[in-house]
C-alpha cells in the first residue's frame, strides 16, 4: 500500500501490481490502516483509492485464500473496507479492470471514476464462489434487477461506459487519466465544509429505504451538531464578507 498527501486529499494506492493488486491479508490490513489515517487526520478531507499497474484490482488472491482463508479485517470486512470504509468521502479511480473483490472494493467507495475501456464485473461464480463482499446486494440496490442478475449469474464484465450510463460510475475519464479526474473531483469536495460533507454522506448512506419520517429522525442529530458548529458560523461569515471560508472541521 502506498499513501501520498495531496493537500487535503489522501491518495491511496493498492500496490501489488505483479499480482494485479489481488487482495491478501497484508493488503487488507494495509488498506484498513490507510482508511484509519484518513479519518484520524483533521487536515485530510477526501480519499482517492486506486491501483498501481495494469488495473485497479482483480479481487481476492485465490492462492492465499486456499492457503489461509478470507482476507478479512475484523470490523471492516473483506480487504479492510467492504463492511466499513471511511467516514470521509472516498473516490475509487479505476483503470483497466475492477473485478470480483476489486469491484467490491470500488463499490465500498462513495464515488467511482473509471478510465475509458475499464472492465467492471463479478466473475466469482466462474471459480465456485459468489460476490459475498457486498457486490451482489449493492448492485441489486443500484441497478435494474435484470442487469444486476446478468452480472451476478454470467460473471461477464461490463465496460465503464455502460456502467456510467447505468449510474454506478460517476465519471468516465480518458484512458490513463482516472486518477487525475478523481483528484480533481476530490479537490472540489475538499473545498467544502468537512462536517457538512460527512453529514451529507452519512444521511445518503443510511437513509436508503427509509420513510420521510424516519429520514427526518435520522438527520436531526446531525442538524443539531453541524448547524451549531464553528464551521457553520465561519461559512456564513465568510459568505457575508465575500472571502473563502477557513474550515476547521469543528
Amino acid at each position: 500500500m502506498l499513501t501520498e498527501r495531496r493537500g487535503h486529499v489522501l491518495l491511496i494506492s493498492l500496490n501489488r501490481p505483479d499480482a494485479m493488486n489481488a487482495v491478501n491479508l497484508d493488503l487488507a490490513n494495509a488498506l484498513a490502516a490507510a482508511l484509519d489515517m484518513l479519518d484520524a487526520d483533521d487536515d485530510l478531507r477526501v480519499g482517492v483509492l486506486t491501483g498501481n499497474g495494469r488495473g485497479f484490482s482483480a479481487g481476492m488472491d485465490l492462492k492465499a485464500f486456499v492457503a489461509g482463508g478470507m482476507p478479512n479485517v475484523p470490523g471492516r470486512g473483506f480487504a479492510g473496507i467492504t463492511e466499513r470504509a471511511a467516514r470521509k468521502p472516498l473516490i475509487a479511480a479505476i483503470e483497466g479492470f475492477a473485478l470480483a473483490g476489486g469491484l467490491e472494493i470500488a463499490l465500498s467507495c462513495d464515488l467511482l471514476v473509471a478510465g475509458e475501456g475499464a472492465k467492471l464485473g463479478i466473475p466469482e461464480v466462474t471459480v465456485g464462489l459468489f460476490a459475498g463482499a457486498g457486490a451482489v446486494f449493492r448492485l441489486a440496490n443500484h441497478l435494474p434487477q435484470a442487469i444486476a442478475m446478468e452480472l451476478a449469474l454470467t460473471g461477464a464484465p461490463m465496460p465503464a461506459e455502460r456502467a456510467a450510463q447505468l449510474g454506478i460510475v460517476n465519471r468516465v475519464a480518458p484512458k490513463g487519466e482516472a486518477v487525475t479526474v478523481a483528484l480533481e473531483l476530490a479537490e472540489q469536495i475538499a473545498k467544502n465544509a468537512p462536517l457538512g460533507v460527512m453529514a451529507s454522506k452519512q444521511i445518503i448512506k443510511d437513509s436508503v429505504g427509509l420513510t420521510d419520517a424516519e429520514g427526518w429522525a435520522l438527520q436531526q442529530p446531525l442538524i443539531d451538531s453541524v448547524f451549531s458548529s464553528s464551521d457553520a458560523t465561519e461559512g456564513a461569515t465568510a459568505f457575508a464578507e465575500k472571502r473563502p471560508p477557513a474550515w476547521t472541521g469543528r
